[in-house]
């Protein structure tokens, strides 16, 4: 009996000096990571732009007549001179030839006007006549001389009329839908519009930036924040609204010099080549200005980012070698790169990989040090403050 309590003291000893023994640490997770430097980095404005056409010609009726028929297929590039409908020429026709027959009449009149006056000529040297006579008959002709170049201009307008029955694209580019149909009436007067054609290669793009972020910006460049670009380029790129990049790059051609008093904004003009037609006019897009250099920036990898509803936020590795997470407020992401623009400092250490495993407070083991002394690519830029 002694030795079966005996035994059962042993045991009950044993299961508490078990029960008071600690947890075994959690593994250290490994991970890649980045160190936050300070680095040159363009300054990248973002700023909302919508498409225009570089050209855009309204077609309307330059005479009175009824539209006999479309000669061109709608929504299709035309060249300059190109015939885009016929209005029925027979009235302006027949109103040449009438204007025709007067120039001959008229002309006829100026000869017999100029014989008189040859005639005459001989005469009043002898005093067979009057110098009065003589002066009168100088006077018609000069004024059947007249009468012939008035008709004569007449006729030109006729003829120009006329041609215009055939309405011809006055610029290159892009026909629109047709507004008017055969058997449509169209009027000079009032100027039918007909049709319109744009041309969309190069296109323009427009901003409007807010006159505090351009004094902003000036400021910056006068501190030597910023370092403008010495031949006044300025690099322009362009995101549709489904997130995918237009591949070609513009330039900013046109930078307004007053503040509109309405809307307070600074009008910007890019232009970009536009030789497969992606860029449609009216479209808006998203626009990325690199507006110069920022000398002391910081950027990180996008795969170090984590974006949710309240921003953006990283894991750093903090004195303890434990994971902490950092929220960061971001600017514009170029070529894979977030430019950062509070919450991160040079010197801290970011994690880019094996995010998904960790959470705050847990060790974690940097595989290899990948200090980012490098300054990132040109167009890794940041918002403009």
């Amino acid at each position: 009996m002694k030795r079966i309590l005996a035994g059962m003291f042993a045991s009950l000893l044993l299961a508490a000096c078990s029960g008071s023994e600690e947890p075994p640490a959690p593994q250290a997770v490994p991970v890649k990571a980045v160190t936050v430097a300070n680095q040159s980095i363009p300054n990248v404005i973002e700023l909302p732009g919508r498409v225009e056409p570089v050209r855009e010609a309204e077609v309307r009726a330059r005479v009175t007549g009824i539209v006999q028929q479309r000669l061109y297929q709608e929504g299709t590039n035309v060249s300059a001179g190109q015939p885009l409908f016929r209005i029925d020429p027979r009235e302006l026709r027949a109103a040449r030839a009438q204007t025709q027959a007067s120039l001959e009449r008229a002309r006829a009149t100026a000869a017999n006007a100029r014989a008189v006056v040859e005639r005459y000529r001989p005469l009043v040297a002898e005093n067979a006549i009057s110098q009065q006579e003589y002066d009168a008959a100088l006077a018609a002709s000069r004024e059947a001389d007249a009468n012939v170049a008035q008709i004569r201009a007449q006729l030109e307008a006729a003829s120009l009329q006329l041609g215009y029955t055939t309405v011809r694209a006055p610029i290159a580019g892009r026909a629109g839908r047709a507004q008017v149909t055969e058997g449509a009436l169209v009027s000079q007067p009032e100027g039918t519009l007909m049709t319109r054609i744009e041309q969309i290669s190069p296109v323009y793009v427009s901003f409007a930036q807010s006159a505090s972020e351009v004094l902003a910006l000036r400021r910056a460049v006068a501190a030597g924040d910023i370092e403008l670009d010495e031949n006044d380029h300025i690099e322009v790129r362009l995101r549709f609204s489904d997130g995918t990049e237009y591949p070609v790059p513009g330039y900013i051609d046109f930078r307004g010099f007053s503040v509109d008093e309405e809307t307070g904004t600074v009008e910007l003009r890019a232009e970009f080549p536009n030789p497969s037609g992606l860029l449609l006019p009216g479209e808006f897009v998203r626009a990325q200005i690199f507006a110069g250099q920022v000398n002391q920036g910081i950027a990180v990898p996008q795969r170090a980012v984590t974006i949710n509803e309240n921003g953006g936020s990283v894991f750093v590795i903090d004195d303890k070698g434990l994971a902490a997470l950092r929220p960061v407020e971001l600017g514009a992401m170029v070529d894979g790169r977030w430019i950062i623009e509070s919450g991160l400092r040079p010197g801290d250490v970011v994690i880019t990989s094996n995010l998904q495993k960790i959470q705050p407070g847990m060790p974690v083991e940097r595989l290899k040090d990948t200090a980012n002394g490098k300054a990132p690519p040109k167009n890794a830029g940041s918002k403009a403050r």
